[in-house]
């Protein structure tokens, strides 16, 4: 992402701001006091060690967890300083107080390239303290910052689509290519096949020249029985239908003998009627 030169003013500490009177709080607010002049000295490990004591002795105190979020963005600890900003937020008695803290949580995102979230951070400020001018400049070049972000977004979008797109065109070509390539061996081969068997060769095709359908030129031993062709009768031999017809015949014939002699024996003898002269 292109680099925004942007003006950052971190808000300063809270310890201005009243608060609670008590024991552990004054506590607290004396160690913050002593973690603010370590940090003043560039001693951010011992500083630290002072703001954890501070916020120990008094979990709730805001101004604590300010400070130590202002130490950790101070020394590029962002994701440290969100955290404690964020429970300085949660903390704080005064829309001041929270107003400063949005501001560096704005801040903070900003460093870290979250620009939209940024946005968001800095109307938060501003709805507590709308009048402040370094809140509104940051919010402007938040906006500005998130805008090239999504603009960004949209080519990187746009460019993956591109190509996947030609990616596909090119694995599309590369299979009609293929294709080709097969349907050409295949047609090679079969050439060879017919200058090395020409008879062959000629049985695959019709009177005009063009290709048989396969289909249609079987051989007999692949058709079905009841298709092949019936072989011929050899000379004084039967064929197994005549035999067949000629058995059923005889058998008709000897049927019709035996009820003739069954209908003869019911009649009884026949008597001779001729006279003599």
């Amino acid at each position: 992402m292109k680099k925004i030169v942007f003006f950052i003013v971190l808000c300063t500490s809270l310890l201005g701001f009243s608060q609670e009177k008590d024991m552990a709080l004054q506590e607290s607010n004396n160690l913050v006091y002593e973690g603010n002049e370590l940090i003043s000295e560039n001693e951010f490990v011992s500083a630290e060690m002072e703001y954890r004591k501070a916020i120990s002795k008094k979990s709730n105190n805001a101004v604590a967890s300010y400070d130590l979020g202002n130490a950790y963005y101070q020394n590029a600890h962002f994701e440290e300083a969100l955290l404690r900003h964020a429970e300085a937020v949660e903390f704080a008695d005064t829309k001041e107080q929270k107003h400063k803290a949005w501001h560096n949580i704005g801040n903070t995102l900003m460093k870290a390239e979250k620009c939209q979230e940024a946005v968001e951070a800095f109307k938060n400020a501003l709805r507590n303290n709308p009048s402040d001018d370094e809140t509104r400049y940051n919010f402007g070049l938040a906006k500005e910052c998130a805008k090239k972000q999504q603009e960004e977004e949209d080519k990187k979008k746009d460019d993956e689509k591109k190509d996947e797109d030609k990616d596909k065109e090119e694995k599309d070509g590369e299979d009609d290519k293929e294709k080709e390539k097969d349907k050409k061996e295949e047609k090679d081969d079969q050439k060879n096949k017919d200058q090395q068997n020409p008879d062959e060769g000629d049985d695959k095709k019709d009177e005009n020249g063009d290709p048989k359908d396969e289909k249609q030129d079987q051989d007999k031993e692949g058709k079905p029985e009841d298709q092949k062709q019936k072989p011929q009768q050899q000379p004084g031999k039967l064929s197994p239908q005549q035999i067949k017809n000629l058995l059923e015949a005889m058998n008709n014939q000897e049927q019709k003998v035996q009820e003739k002699i069954n209908a003869q024996k019911t009649k009884g003898v026949k008597i001779r009627t001729d006279k003599d002269w």
